[in-house]
């Protein structure tokens, strides 16, 4: 306000408010952006797409051409993973990688570019027990589950030649992945079986699962198993069971069919081919392989 203006004149006069009013302060019924959230970090790249599963400073064991090799797990999600390592294998070689006790899953090389190695793992779920034992039940399985393919008659079956009598080759080879149910944390969860045994067993999830933590692992309805969490990295969990398994019991359960249009994680899609080259057998195929190998 202009005093000697009002005093004395000579202006024209201005209407002005001896005190001004406040600026409002809080939260305005008409306004989103009147109070600001504050950042305490700031952010410096976009992590909403960033892949929760990398890893820093991993280790792990591999078996590769027979030999044990010690290696840096970089990343470990949706069926493969990420090595880094001074070995140098050919498209497609075969690699065991141990991610801890009940942890092993076989796995395909995809790519291999500046002294990193990407691997999918197998699709099937592995059965950790004597090959006879998993052809029985393996049989049973297909025969109760799918009785809609045709199999060939047991008079047409060839005979079984050396490679077939490999020790766990029809362990390895069937086409079958079971899935679960993992109650842990007053929550359930869906789980992959990746392998599993008499004494414990490998899974998939996408859930947060606490090591030290005993959790249910439902099969079926009728099949639950109690375990406790031995180890867990990226999306892969290790499940020490409480009691023996009966593996008897996974002929009550329905299986997966492993379908070859599997869409890898990102960082195996980069430069690897896309053809499936892990030779699966058919169920009809897997049958007449089963029916040889059994009359041995």
């Amino acid at each position: 306000m202009n005093i000697r203006a009002k005093i004395y004149g000579g202006l024209e006069p201005v209407e002005e408010p001896l005190l001004k009013a406040k600026k409002r302060k809080g939260a305005q019924p008409d306004s989103l952006e009147s109070v600001a959230v504050p950042r305490e970090i700031r952010r410096v790249t976009n992590d909403r797409g960033e892949d929760r599963h990398r890893l820093t400073g991993e280790r792990a064991r591999i078996t590769y051409n027979g030999r044990d090799r010690v290696v840096e797990l970089i990343n470990l999600s949706g069926g493969g993973a990420m090595i880094a390592g001074s070995l140098r294998p050919m498209l497609w070689d075969r690699i065991d990688l141990h991610l801890g006790n009940h942890g092993t899953v076989e796995c395909a090389v995809r790519w291999v570019r500046e002294g990193r190695i990407g691997l999918e793992f197998a699709h099937e779920t592995r059965l950790d027990w004597p090959s006879d034992q998993v052809a029985i039940v393996l049989r049973t399985i297909i025969e109760r589950t799918f009785p809609h393919i045709e199999f060939p008659e047991k008079a047409e079956t060839p005979p079984v030649d050396d490679e077939v009598a490999d020790e766990h080759r029809v362990a390895q080879r069937h086409p079958l992945i079971w899935k679960g149910t993992l109650h842990h944390n007053y929550q359930s969860d869906p789980v992959r079986i990746r392998n599993i045994s008499a004494t414990g067993a490998m899974i998939e999830t996408t859930a947060t699962v606490q090591v030290g933590s005993e959790p249910l692992l439902e099969l079926t309805d009728a099949v639950a198993i109690s375990a406790t969490v031995e180890w867990a990295r990226g999306d892969q969990v290790g499940l020490r069971f409480h009691s023996p398994f009966d593996m008897n019991l996974l002929a009550d359960s329905r299986p997966a069919v492993a379908i070859p249009d599997w869409t890898p994680p990102d960082y195996l899609q980069a430069g690897s081919p896309q053809e499936d080259r892990w030779g699966r057998l058919t169920l009809a195929e897997l049958h007449q392989e089963l029916e040889g190998f059994l009359k041995r």
